[in-house]
């Protein structure tokens, strides 16, 4: 490694995802490795991405990270486990028009500075975990000189947040739960690209600006530890779905895409309410939405919409065919390379 103080950067970009057969419950909170396998769905990132520009150089003192501008911590557990699954990966990164040369035992000791921005807003109910560490562990894989493919890639940003091993995909991604005790088969594959199905649309709609009472994690263990009908879901009722639910996305079938979205989505919040104590995520609001798709794919006599309601705070999503209505946007591409963005 050169003695003089260059900086390396490398900028990535990654859409959120929206499940539609849904993750909810760990059987390891630490792996984070879920009770059952799930799909979803792709955004496009013109409208919902995190882009995230990692830096190294020998000048860095320590590990840094900024999001939106401002600097937060490093210290949790879930950003030190991506950091060092990345780090032991890494390999030797060679650039010769800045003369410099990196060997991979020098990974240990240098430091990062990170800076990450969503275009979104931030803890708003919008998955901009799932992106954000997604995207910290794509722009460093290619700071680094991963070998690995999205795949795997996906089962070390799975670290962070569960959902965020689907975001590394674009088009329709399958989080497979897996069988190892260490993880390394629960990972995210992609079912079909962001071309596949390029005439559905989503519509996200904002039902309440309050903040959920029960957060996620919080939320998952209590169902797994005192929720019976989310085993029989994880059991019985998941495997079932999955595999038709590739089959809807394949044969680009709305009408059963539609019906198996909207059930996925009432059982996940029957299991939440079967939960000790039950938690509550819908409202009146929620309610009458899911009454308005319900009346207006009767008047048509075959489903045109589909809406479900992910753990969030008042956040409804409904699919719509381009064919009937257009909306919003298109799925998107996948995790990728992008120009920088500036450190504060």
């Amino acid at each position: 490694m050169a003695a003089e103080k260059w900086v390396l950067m490398v900028t990535a970009q990654t859409p959120t995802n929206i499940a539609v057969i849904k993750y909810w419950g760990k059987r390891d909170e630490t792996l984070i490795l879920p009770v059952n396998d799930s799909i979803s769905v792709t955004l496009d990132p013109d409208h919902l991405c995190t882009t995230t520009t990692v830096a190294v150089s020998p000048s860095f003192d320590q590990d840094r990270m900024w999001l939106n501008g401002k600097e937060i911590s490093l210290g949790g557990g879930r950003y030190q486990n991506c950091l060092k699954e990345i780090r032991s990966r890494a390999c030797d990164v060679e650039d010769t028009e800045k003369g410099i040369k990196i060997e991979k035992k020098d990974w240990q000791k240098l430091h990062l500075h990170i800076a990450s921005f969503n275009n979104f807003p931030t803890a708003a109910g919008l998955a901009s975990s799932a992106a954000g560490f997604a995207c910290l562990v794509f722009s460093l894989a290619k700071l680094m000189n991963l070998k690995e493919n999205q795949s795997q890639l996906s089962a070390i940003a799975r670290q962070g947040s569960g959902s965020a091993c689907r975001s590394l995909f674009g088009g329709f991604v399958k989080w497979i739960l897996g069988k190892e005790g260490n993880g390394s088969d629960s990972l995210a594959v992609q079912l079909v690209d962001e071309e596949h199905w390029n005439d559905l649309v989503i519509i996200i709609a904002v039902v309440s600006s309050r903040q959920k009472e029960t957060s996620s994690t919080t939320g998952m263990r209590e169902s797994v530890e005192t929720s019976l009908l989310l085993q029989h879901r994880a059991k019985e009722v998941v495997p079932k779905r999955i595999v038709q639910m590739e089959e809807a996305i394949q044969n680009h079938d709305f009408s059963s895409f539609a019906q198996l979205t909207c059930a996925d989505s009432n059982q996940f919040h029957a299991v939440c309410l079967d939960t000790s104590p039950p938690i509550f995520y819908m409202n009146d609001t929620s309610h009458r939405i899911i009454s308005y798709v319900e009346r207006w794919n009767r008047s048509v006599g075959s489903p045109q919409v589909c809406s479900f309601f992910a753990a969030l705070s008042g956040r409804c999503y409904e699919f719509c065919d381009l064919k009937h209505i257009f909306v919003l946007s298109i799925l998107s591409a996948s995790a990728r390379e992008n120009s920088y963005i500036s450190f504060p």
